[in-house]
């Protein structure tokens, strides 16, 4: 291989290692939150800085890739591909960091009944799932399960949706269960964005693959173009 793919290959590996960081980090926000496991949310919290230093490095790196070699065709795509990636990957670790500082900042464990009623832990699952096979798609430069993500974020979109009604009930069947309720509809909102910013990414792999731009184009990615 040339340096350039040399070079290609180590940012390729990067992003990856940060990927599975950061689905590290959601799943352990979740553990957290479903346990109510306030040391595993501190740990989230502590490793937040070495997904903001990956972020850093990556960053670096790829600059360093076009200061160098001034890439052209799919290896300018690709670094481009990586930098927006490297962004919303570092947002998502953000997201699971928030999450865990709920879980520290919180006096007892989540009402059950509320979890049940929202659906927050199916939203967990799908959301973890959604930014794994993303990753997968990235590694594969697989386009078409990268194209099935704008799809699966509905489910994330639904719930999301149906929040404000079922907390507003549970609220209203018990007071009690106000603090309760705001954090768990934050939740829930974050978790929404985990979703956007997979679909985020999705895009990003299909420009650097295929050279076509979907970014604000609903009916492109409607129609799985």
């Amino acid at each position: 291989m040339t340096q350039l793919e040399n070079e290609i290959v180590a940012v390729k590996a990067e992003v990856i290692t940060m990927w599975q960081l950061v689905e590290s980090q959601l799943q352990k926000a979740r553990n957290a939150f479903s346990k109510f496991d306030k040391d595993l949310a501190r740990e989230i919290v502590l490793k937040e800085k070495r997904v903001n230093a990956f972020e850093l490095k990556i960053d670096r790196d790829c600059e360093g890739v076009f200061a160098l070699f001034c890439p052209v065709a799919i290896d300018l795509r690709f670094l481009l591909a990586a930098l927006k990636i490297n962004t919303n990957l570092e947002r998502i670790g953000d997201i699971a960091d928030g999450i865990a500082r709920y879980v520290i900042a919180s006096f007892g464990e989540f009402d059950s009944d509320l979890i049940v009623k929202t659906k927050l832990l199916q939203m967990f699952d799908e959301a973890i799932s959604i930014l794994a096979d993303t990753r997968i798609a990235f590694e594969k430069e697989d386009t078409n399960l990268a194209r099935s993500i704008f799809q699966r974020d509905e489910a994330l979109d639904v719930i999301n949706i149906n929040a404000i009604d079922c907390v507003t009930d549970c609220i209203k069947a018990d007071v009690e269960i106000v603090t309760d309720a705001l954090y768990v509809l934050s939740i829930i909102r974050k978790l929404e964005r985990v979703g956007d910013q997979a679909k985020n990414m999705a895009e990003e792999i299909i420009f650097y693959i295929e050279a076509k731009v979907l970014k604000h184009n609903s009916e492109l990615k409607k129609n799985n173009l």
